[in-house]
C-alpha cells in the first residue's frame, strides 16, 4: 500500500524525507553537494550531486519561508550599523541590524554609503517577514540614518512613534 505524498513532493523519485535530509544538511552543515552524494550511499542510496542542488533550488525558499518565523525571535530595539569589507575582490559597504540580544534582523551589501543605501537597507529589514516593527533604531555616527529614518516615517513605512538614538 502505497502512502499520499504531500503536493510539493509528488513526482519525486525519492521520499520526501531523503529529499528535505539532503537539502538541510547542505544548509546547515555547509556540506558540499559531493559529500551529501557520498553520504547517502553510505546509506545505500544513490543520489547524484546535481539532484541534490536541484532539490536544494527547489525546497530552500521554501523552508527558509516556513522556518525564519519561528526561530529565535527579534525584539522591537534595533541597532543598526554599516562596516567596509572586501567581497570578491571590491571594497563594499555591509550594513547590518541586530536586535538587543544580538539576533541578525537583516543585512545589505551596498557600494556607496549614502542616504539612499540606507533608506534601501532600511526598507529591506522592514519587509523581512520575522521581526517586529522597531520601537526604537539605535544608529552610529553615519548621518545618512537619521535623514533615512525621516524620510521613511514620512512615508508612512515607519512608524510615526519610532525613535532614531545615535549612538557612538
Amino acid at each position: 500500500m502505497q502512502r499520499s505524498r504531500p503536493a510539493a513532493f509528488r513526482g519525486r523519485h525519492f521520499e520526501a524525507e531523503i529529499i528535505l535530509l539532503c537539502v538541510r544538511w547542505y544548509l546547515r552543515f555547509g556540506l558540499s553537494l559531493r559529500n551529501l552524494e557520498e553520504m547517502m550511499a553510505e546509506r545505500n542510496l544513490s543520489v547524484d550531486h546535481s539532484t541534490i542542488w536541484r532539490w536544494v533550488q527547489r525546497y530552500a525558499p521554501e523552508l527558509n519561508r516556513r522556518c525564519r518565523p519561528k526561530l529565535r525571535p527579534t525584539n522591537g530595539s534595533w541597532r543598526v550599523d554599516e562596516t567596509f569589507l572586501r567581497v570578491a575582490g571590491k571594497w563594499t559597504y555591509l550594513y547590518r541590524a541586530v536586535d538587543s540580544t544580538g539576533a541578525t534582523i537583516d543585512f545589505l551589501l551596498s557600494a556607496r554609503r549614502d542616504t539612499n543605501s540606507a533608506k534601501r537597507f532600511l526598507q529591506k529589514a522592514l519587509r523581512s517577514p520575522g521581526p517586529p516593527r522597531p520601537r526604537v533604531i539605535n544608529v552610529d555616527g553615519n548621518p545618512a540614518y537619521p535623514k533615512a529614518i525621516r524620510e521613511l516615517k514620512g512615508a508612512g513605512e515607519l512608524s510615526r512613534r519610532c525613535r532614531c538614538r545615535p549612538v557612538r
